[in-house]
């Protein structure tokens, strides 16, 4: 029997036996009262029968008695009637005590079906469970035979990678041998034609040089004559200035080596890099213009230094020809949708490169105002793009990333995570070094795309520039600093360029470093150039009152001559000493 059955009974027969006591105290007393009335019934008749005095008495006292009695029965009564009252009461409370146990087992009823559908769907999912077990449990037999096919043809791949590599270098070395090979009997060959020219003798006309007698003697010419029959050469004469010559060594030295082969055609062309000697310190203002629309973020000076370009938030870019201290107007690129952050001559000084807050890099020929290429693939604001080669192109962004691009075919090739924000960057022969909001400078092999060092800041860095000789590293940081690194050193020895009142007005506030690397200088955010003496540390000069804004970055042309600044103010201003 369940627990609530036996917890019913007991209450049933708990209530029986409380009832029957109280009836049977009921039952005694009224028995009591009946023999009482009947002796006191017996006790009158007896009374009347026998009269006196005592009789008297004790007729009165039974005469109380029964009142008494009669007092005591009508209590009773009453209380037997509130019984019956309470006994109702209970059934009542008994009847919905039964009708809520009713609704219970109804209740319990219909959970237990409830729980027995349930125990019925557990057992046919964990059914189900077990089927998909043994499945995945065949997926992952599976996929571990896949994983180790798959390292298995990781480490075929890798050996047939070496294999190709391997062959690539020994067909390269075979090809530079057969070049040199080439070079060397084409410079052999050049030097005997040189030893033959400069050994044979010059017939030099005298008929066209000097005036000659009108009557020559028939000996005379008879005697010329056979001399020419008697002399004969092997080649037509020369001499080491003769145009065959020089046209024969012009075509072997013009071509660049690279490593021990001849590079393509494109890229043997050589290229004029101003050489500066000595920079000229600006002293002031030749002159003062408002270049863009908007506000100008970047400016740069092409190799030449007789052209400029400037890039703003009105997303154009404009050239600029820079001749007798003057800046005029030449073209103007458009492409991009949003503001331009840097933009960068190649080494041929025929296209332009800029990077965009449209997350992109966009490629100009100098003569098409329309983009040549977009460089498309960073999900943030790009904030640096750099020619590492005339084929290549490193870009860097907010997105913590840096890009190579190989320009022929127009396809990022490599990827780098970073873990900062990328403000700028620069290339240097095989390195790449990027600068960060994290406070630190990192250098990249650019031939394995790794970080090699990791270079500490003064604070976040804004920008960095290289030296013409690539020996000293600048960057400019948002603690109002500069720092020049020595980069041929181990010790990597730093300086400081600090002055007062000068404050970097931006995350984007580009410094320069002068093409003898005697100066270094930058923009303030009151509107200044400070430029300072590397050699001393200390300022050199300050020029102030021509920017009414903070200025966003400054350019030193590479033949040393002049210097120009560019604020958010659209202003644009060329300086010089002249």
């Amino acid at each position: 029997m369940e627990t609530w059955k036996r917890d019913i009974v007991r209450q049933l027969k708990h209530r029986d036996r409380n009832q029957h006591a109280m009836f049977q105290d009921l039952i005694r007393l009224y028995s009591r009262l009946l023999e009482k009335t009947s002796l006191t019934k017996g006790l009158l008749s007896s009374s009347s029968r026998h009269p006196s005095s005592d009789s008297s008495r004790s007729i009165s006292s039974l005469v109380h008695q029964n009142n008494q009695l009669k007092k005591t029965t009508g209590e009773l009564a009453y209380q037997v009637v509130e019984l019956q009252q309470q006994i109702k009461i209970k059934e009542c409370v008994l009847e919905q005590q039964h009708s809520r146990l009713a609704e219970q087992q109804q209740r319990v009823a219909g959970a237990f079906g409830a729980r027995q559908v349930l125990q019925d769907r557990v057992e046919q999912v964990q059914e189900e469970n077990g089927v998909l077990k043994m499945k995945y449990d065949l997926l992952l037999e599976q996929q571990k035979g896949a994983e180790q096919n798959l390292r298995e043809e990781n480490v075929r791949g890798g050996h047939l990678l070496e294999d190709m590599i391997h062959l690539k270098q020994q067909a390269a070395a075979r090809m530079n041998s057969r070049n040199e090979r080439k070079s060397r009997a084409r410079e052999a060959n050049l030097q005997k034609q040189l030893q033959n020219a400069t050994g044979s003798k010059v017939t030099v006309d005298s008929s066209s040089s000097a005036p000659t007698s009108r009557s020559t003697s028939p000996k005379a010419a008879n005697h010329s004559n056979s001399s020419d029959r008697g002399h004969t050469r092997l080649f037509r004469s020369a001499s080491v200035t003769s145009p065959r010559i020089l046209t024969s060594i012009k075509g072997l030295f013009d071509r660049k080596r690279r490593g021990h082969s001849v590079c393509s055609v494109d890229e043997d062309r050589m290229f004029p890099v101003g050489i500066c000697l000595s920079a000229r310190l600006p002293v002031r203002a030749l002159q003062v213009l408002d270049a863009h629309e908007q506000g100008i973020n970047t400016v740069k000076f092409s190799s030449s230094s007789d052209l400029m370009a400037t890039g703003g938030t009105d997303r154009l870019i404009k050239l600029w020809d820079v001749r007798a201290g003057l800046l005029t107007h030449r073209s103007t690129l458009d492409g991009s949708t949003e503001g331009v952050t840097c933009v960068d001559f190649d080494p041929t000084g025929l296209r332009i490169l800029a990077a965009s807050y449209d997350k992109s890099a966009l490629l100009w020929r100098l003569d098409d105002s329309v983009p040549k290429l977009t460089l498309t693939g960073h999900s943030r604001k790009v904030t640096a793009a750099r020619f590492s080669g005339l084929h290549q192109v490193v870009t860097g962004s907010a997105d913590r990333t840096i890009r190579l691009w190989d320009l022929q075919r127009a396809a990022c090739f490599q990827v780098v995570e970073v873990a900062s924000y990328c403000s700028d960057l620069i290339c240097s022969e095989n390195s790449i070094i990027s600068g960060h909001f994290d406070s630190k400078i990192r250098v990249w092999d650019a031939r394995a795309v790794s970080c090699v060092q990791e270079l500490p800041a003064q604070g976040k860095v804004t920008s960095l520039d290289i030296s013409a000789d690539h020996r000293q590293l600048l960057s400019c940081c948002r603690d109002d600093c500069l720092q020049l690194v020595d980069l041929r050193r181990r010790s990597q020895e730093r300086m400081c360029f600090r002055a007062d009142g000068f404050k970097c007005g931006s995350d984007s506030t580009k410094a320069v470093i002068s093409p003898d690397g005697c100066f270094v200088a930058a923009g303030s955010a009151d509107g200044a150039v400070y430029i300072w003496n590397v050699s001393k540390g200390d300022l050199e000069t300050r020029l102030p009152d021509k920017h009414s804004s903070s200025i966003s970055a400054v350019s030193w042309s590479l033949s040393g001559e002049y210097v120009v600044s560019v604020d958010k103010s659209r202003r644009a201003i060329l300086w010089s000493d002249i």
